[in-house]
Parts: structure tokens; sequence; C-alpha cells
């Protein structure tokens, strides 16, 4: 019951409830770290189940779970806060109810509802059908950036309500899609069979030098746009 793959998977809960507690006292930089931590251990639960030949039903739910905190119900509350900023005059002050807001948690439902679909879903297994949530979640956490520093002075353009219910609608509907998009783990460390792999990578390394954080959204984009291009290629 107790193994590595499973202590990788409760890791990755637990940084995404240390997330939650951080989003909501406005520690935005924390959040991101934090999400890279449980991006890191959600990986590294795979490789180490593949590694040590270890699978089991409990690992697969333990792993879902711990998903739906760090990739599902974080960029709901991304959203959230998001919203609530607008309401309290473009900044976030206080934690608080809001109808305006509340739409945002749709991300968390929808989150929920691709895991589900996963889970059960024979063809995902070797390319998704679906934007996943961890990309969905780095999306967010991109906006969260932008408005955290005001990256290239976008926060004012990001605090629109308009903005922020089409972007949400637009990712609850690529969550459930099936566009076709490559999974980013490669098959060993040579070019052929990779190559899509190590070009995306290398266009996420100039991104992130060139726009740091403010680059998860168009990193995000670019890789929809390609899934999109090969759906309609095929």
């Amino acid at each position: 019951m107790i193994n590595l793959p499973n202590i990788l998977t409760m890791c990755n809960l637990l940084l995404g409830c240390a997330a939650i507690i951080f989003l909501f006292t406005g520690s935005f930089q924390m959040v991101l770290y934090c999400l890279i931590g449980a991006a890191v251990a959600d990986v590294f639960d795979g490789l180490a189940a593949r590694a040590l030949n270890i699978k089991s039903d409990l690992g697969k739910e333990l792993d879902s779970i711990a998903d739906m905190i760090s990739f599902g119900f974080i960029p709901g509350a991304i959203f959230y806060v998001l919203l609530l900023a607008i309401e309290q005059g473009g900044t976030f002050q206080e934690l608080t109810f809001s109808w305006y807001a509340f739409p945002a948690f749709l991300m968390t439902a929808f989150s929920g509802l691709r895991l589900a679909k996963f889970n059960l879903d024979t063809r995902q297994s070797v390319e998704f059908l679906g934007l996943p949530t961890p990309s969905a979640t780095f999306f967010t956490v991109g906006l969260m950036m932008i408005y955290a520093g005001d990256l290239f002075g976008l926060r004012e353009l990001l605090l629109q309500y308009w903005l922020l219910y089409l972007l949400l609608a637009i990712l609850c509907m690529l969550l459930i899609s099936e566009i076709p998009l490559f999974s980013l783990k490669m098959r060993g460390f040579k070019w052929k069979g990779n190559e899509l792999q190590f070009v995306f990578a290398a266009i996420v390394i100039v991104l992130l030098v060139l726009l740091k954080t403010a680059a998860f959204p168009l990193i995000i984009i670019i890789y929809v746009l390609i899934g999109l291009v090969r759906k309609f290629k095929n």
C-alpha cells in the first residue's frame, strides 16, 4: 500500500493543499513553486511505478484524487481570485463569496469530468484526447503570474470579466474535447520517434527565457494548435 510511487503521489496532493493556502493568502509566487513541485511529483510517480513494475488500482485512484486537488481545484480557485480581484477594485484583498466569481469553479468541475473520462478511456494510453489537467492548470498559473507582477503591462487587460469568462469557457471545453494532443513523455533520448517532443521542448525553453512565467499561456496555446493541425491533417 505504501510504496515510492504512492508517496510521490501524496507529495503531489500535499503540495496542492499548500498551494491552496498560499493562493488565498496572496502568496502567488509560492503557488507557482508548489504547483511546479506537484507537477514534478506527478511525473515521477509514474516513472517510479514503471521502473519498479508496480501497478495497482489504489495507485490509480490516489493519482486521480491528487490531480483533482493540484490540477482541478487550484485552477478554478485561481480564476476565482482573479474574478474577485476585479470586484475588489483590481487588487485581491480578501477572500469573500461572490456570485460573479463563483463560475470560476466550472474549471474544477470540468477537470473532474476530464479525469474521470481519462480513467475510463482506453484510447488515451499513448496520446491524450483533450487538454490534460496539468496543462490547463499552468495556462491558468500564467494568468495568475501576469496579474501578480503586471507582466508586460497586461494586468489591466487581463482583469476584464468578459476575457476571464471567455478563457474559462474555452479551457472547460478543451478539457473534454476530442482534440488529439501528444504526450510530452519521450521514448528514450533518440531524435527518431521523439521529433515533436524535442521541437516543442525547444520552443518552451525559448519562450520561458523570453517571457518567463507569462509564457505559460502561450505555450499551452501552441500545444493545442499543434493538436488541431494534426487532427485536421489526418
